[in-house]
C-alpha cells in the first residue's frame, strides 16, 4: 500500500473517533526512515488508546500492516509505527510539551 493511501486511512480513522488537530507532515526529504508523520490530539487516555486501536484496526482491515504500537501503558502519547507513516496521538499538554511539528516542520525549512 502506497504511504498516500496509508495516510488516508489514518485521518479518516482518527476523524472516526473524533481526534482533533490533526497534521500531516510530509518528512521524505528530512529522512528515509519513513515519508509521513502524523499527529492527532485526544482529551483522554480512554481516547488515545481508542484513536489508535481504531488507526491499527482500520489499517488491517485495508491490507495493511502495522509494526508496532507503543505507549499503551499511560495513554498520554500513543505512537502507532506503520512503516512510512509514523502516527503520534496525544494529549493536548504533553503535545504542547514536545512540539513535535515545531521539530519537523523546522527543519524543513
Amino acid at each position: 500500500m502506497n504511504s498516500s493511501k496509508l495516510v488516508e486511512i489514518t485521518v479518516d480513522a482518527l476523524e472516526e473517533i473524533k481526534a482533533s488537530d490533526i497534521k500531516i507532515i510530509n518528512v521524505n526529504k528530512l529522512t528515509s526512515m519513513f515519508e509521513y508523520i502524523v499527529i492527532a490530539s485526544a482529551n483522554s487516555s480512554r481516547q488515545t488508546k481508542a484513536l489508535a486501536d481504531n488507526v491499527r484496526e482500520k489499517v488491517k482491515d485495508a491490507g495493511g500492516s502495522v509494526l508496532s504500537l507503543e505507549g499503551e501503558q499511560t495513554g498520554e502519547w500513543l505512537l502507532v509505527d506503520l512503516g512510512d507513516v509514523i502516527v503520534h496521538v496525544m494529549q493536548p499538554e504533553v503535545r504542547e510539551y514536545y512540539n513535535l511539528e515545531a521539530l519537523w516542520v523546522g527543519d524543513a525549512n
